[in-house]
């Protein structure tokens, strides 16, 4: 396996596990802390809108949705104006969240980057910021740009 791949894989894995042990400590699945951050910046948003901001399909903010309101995190309701859509709002509880997440967040963040200097810190980000954009125009290239044989 080419060695960025390899490495990349490893990392990734080794940092979603810190990263699930620490939401699992408040009761969540990993992503859930993503669901809850679009509601924290927006709160009342539809199924759809929070999918396109976490480029998930619409089916998998169901599904969480569904465990989140069970576990009292969010509640769903009916448009206002147009009672086809349904809005998903916070609770309480899910607003409680936002504090130790975004702090457990911040720690682990801070604890795998610890060896790093700051200028490797602003060049890590760059970098990874560079490799995210070019696996996305992959994934979705320009039309003129695809390959016939698909």
């Amino acid at each position: 396996m080419p060695e960025f791949l390899d490495l990349h894989g490893k990392t990734s894995k080794a940092v979603r596990a810190v990263a699930e042990a620490a939401v699992r400590r408040h009761g969540l699945h990993l992503g859930q802390d993503h669901l809850l951050a679009v509601l924290w910046r927006q709160d009342g948003r539809t199924p759809g809108e929070v999918a396109a901001a976490l480029n998930v399909t619409t089916a998998n903010v169901v599904k969480a949705a569904t465990r989140m309101a069970t576990a009292g995190l969010l509640t769903r309701r009916r448009d206002d104006r147009d009672n086809r859509l349904v809005r998903l709002w916070l609770t309480d509880a899910g607003r409680a969240l936002q504090e130790p997440i975004e702090r457990e967040r911040r720690l682990i963040e801070e604890r795998v980057t610890a060896d790093l200097t700051p200028d490797e810190r602003r060049h890590l980000l760059s970098a990874l910021t560079k490799i995210h954009d070019s696996a996305s125009a992959l994934l979705n290239p320009p039309a003129d740009r695809r390959d016939p044989a698909t």
